[in-house]
Order: structure tokens, then sequence, then C-alpha cells
């Protein structure tokens, strides 16, 4: 099994729970977060930033800085991370600089609270 967690602009939220439950994938965790991608910032004025040069300084402060996105968490059976990952991908992909990004981690069990099933049998199976 896998979590993926995506992050993704916040109008497309909606949009994202819609296609993943149309996909099988119903259960899911959403969080508002903050955050940028490397390019809302010039590499170069970083590094200037890192090495102490006041003026990269200056400039990286009067940036907006972070946006507000939200983290999807989603955890499937090996079989669905495929299909999971290009649902996401459709329902938020528009071409444009902040349509997102996706990480697939291995994670190794899950477990129902409720019932205290464990494995894939607590995660959707279609």
């Amino acid at each position: 099994m896998k979590e993926i967690m995506a992050i993704v602009r916040m109008n497309k939220i909606n949009a994202t729970k819609k296609a993943l439950i149309g996909a099988g994938v119903s259960s899911m965790t959403a969080q508002e977060c903050l955050g940028r991608g490397k390019a809302l910032v010039s590499m170069e004025l970083l590094k200037g930033a890192q090495e102490g040069h006041e003026e990269a300084i200056a400039q990286l402060g009067q940036s907006d800085g972070l946006q507000p996105k939200r983290a999807i968490f989603v955890v499937v059976p090996d079989k669905l991370v495929q299909k999971t990952v290009d649902t996401i991908i459709d329902a938020n992909q528009t071409g444009k600089t902040g349509d997102g990004v996706i990480w697939v981690m291995p994670t190794d069990d899950s477990i129902s609270v409720r019932t205290s099933e464990s494995g894939d049998a607590v995660l959707d199976e279609f």
C-alpha cells in the first residue's frame, strides 16, 4: 500500500474530490496549507541570500512568499496507485505554474479504529 500526498490549488479541491470518488477512491483527508514551488523563487536570488548578500535578502523579503494550497492525503493498495495519481493530475493540470505536486510514499499498514481491521481490508478496493 502507498500513501499519496498531493498539494493542489485551493480552487481545485472540489473537482479533485469528485474525480477521486469517480475513480473509486472515496477515502481521503484534506488540509489547508501554505506553500510555494520553485518557480516562484529565483534560484540565483535564493543563493545570494544564503551567501548573506543584503540585496538578495531584502528582495526575498518583498515577495508574496507562501500561497494558500490544499494538501490531500490518500492511502491506497498498490494496484490503485497509478489510477489515483492519474486522477489527481487530470483534475488539477492547467499547464500553468502552481498546478501542484504529488508524492507517493510507502505505507507499512493501516488499521481501522472502529473495527480493528488492518491492511488492505481498510482501504478502498475498486
